[in-house]
């Protein structure tokens, strides 16, 4: 074996030993586990995962390389990578590059030679535990105790550090060479409003795909700022932190509930939500991050396999007087996947339709948001629509 040349260290001192796979440094950050046998490159690059590190389940990661087009983002977000191996053979006519040198390049740091599955025992039965990757050789109490001093994901807005900062038309053609699966394309593209928690490349994709137009804004926008654009729908995105410490989305969104518009939030959209109708969240113990978790529809009883990436869950006994009802349960452990309301044209799931990485059993929901648009478009909505396509 060679000499270990990256530390990994947990809050509580454990100490995992291995070799480093990219940027040399030190980072500090919430440790969590992902069951995706593949797509790591859209790990990576997911905004959900700013302030995280995470593991892999799967033992050999890097085997398919890197594709350019596989960005969910212009930037890797996830703080560090920790992989039992790291495939130093790229396999992939799409490839131009390996993951180990994709991660140098970008600054990420990243650990093989883990015993993941110990790794991930311990995290099951603990919860998510603060630690720290470093490459530079020290006292593993010293490194504990860096650990220890981050705070964690509760209480956190880190919406506002990965949001735009200014908004933008997504603009991007679709690849017909990829289609989406389950999402009807339609001739007349709606003006819709995203908001954007960490919105990821894909859920623009598959709005476009579904027949809308996407106007991205930034977090922070005000009802008034998206309602002067004459949007026909408000999308909220997914997103990483605490949906509690997001109080400024929370009078925006209220805003524009209150406006008549139809509302579809996922992920950190979906638990935004519940707090606008008075709910609330908690943070679960070690959270859904994979691209295998069961989901069951309570009206219709079917089961789909989605992709899941979430540290906090909406707490059910909190609904009560909100009128939001529940639509959809983890099979695995019975939180919250989604809801509807019982009067008003809005509806979230706490998973991703939009997979990259993952399964495209709930593309659906795209087509279904665009069904309920156009029931509800105003008129200027659709004057905005011809506007936008230059007719």
């Amino acid at each position: 074996m060679p000499e270990p040349s990256a530390w990994l260290v947990l809050e509580d001192g454990t100490i995992f030993p291995g070799q480093s796979a990219g940027a040399p440094g030190e980072k500090v950050f919430e440790l969590v586990f992902n069951t995706a046998m593949s797509g790591y490159q859209e790990i990576l690059t997911d905004p959900s995962y700013c302030g995280q590190g995470v593991v892999m389940t799967y033992p050999q990661i890097g085997n398919y390389g890197t594709v350019p087009e596989d960005d969910e983002s212009s930037r890797c977000w996830a703080e560090a990578l920790v992989v039992r191996q790291m495939s130093p053979v790229a396999s992939n006519w799409r490839s131009k590059q390996p993951l180990k040198e994709y991660l140098f390049e970008r600054g990420v740091l990243a650990i093989e030679g883990v015993d993941t599955r110990a790794l991930v025992l311990r995290l099951r039965e603990e919860g998510e535990l603060r630690a720290i990757l470093s490459t530079e050789r020290d006292q593993a109490e010293t490194l504990a105790k860096k650990a220890r001093e981050e705070g964690g994901l509760e209480g956190r807005d880190l919406a506002k550090v990965v949001t735009c900062s200014e908004a933008y038309d997504w603009a991007e053609p679709l690849d017909p060479a990829f289609p989406f699966p389950g999402v009807a394309a339609t001739d007349e593209p709606l003006p819709v409003a995203c908001l954007d928690f960490g919105v990821k490349r894909n859920i623009l994709r598959s709005l476009v795909s579904a027949g809308f137009s996407p106007r991205v804004f930034p977090a922070s926008s005000s009802a008034e700022e998206i309602l002067a654009w004459s949007p026909a729908g408000i999308f909220l995105s997914n997103g990483p932190g605490d949906p509690a410490a997001v109080t400024y989305a929370h009078a925006s969104v209220r805003a524009l509930v209150d406006a008549g518009l139809p509302v579809f939030g996922i992920c950190l959209g979906h638990q935004i939500l519940s707090h606008v109708f008075g709910g609330a969240t908690f943070k679960l113990k070690f959270g859904h991050h994979g691209a295998n978790h069961p989901v069951v529809d309570q009206e219709t009883g079917q089961v789909e396999i989605t992709s899941q990436n979430h540290s906090f869950a909406v707490d059910p006994e909190s609904l009560g007087e909100t009128g939001l009802k529940v639509t959809h349960l983890n099979a695995n452990d019975g939180t919250v996947e989604g809801m509807a309301h019982g009067e008003l044209p809005v509806f979230s799931v706490q998973y991703h339709p939009e997979a990259a990485p993952g399964p495209h059993d709930p593309a659906h929901l795209f087509s279904r948001f665009r069904r309920i648009v156009e029931e509800k478009a105003p008129a200027r909505a659709r004057i905005q629509a011809r506007r936008i396509r230059g007719t």
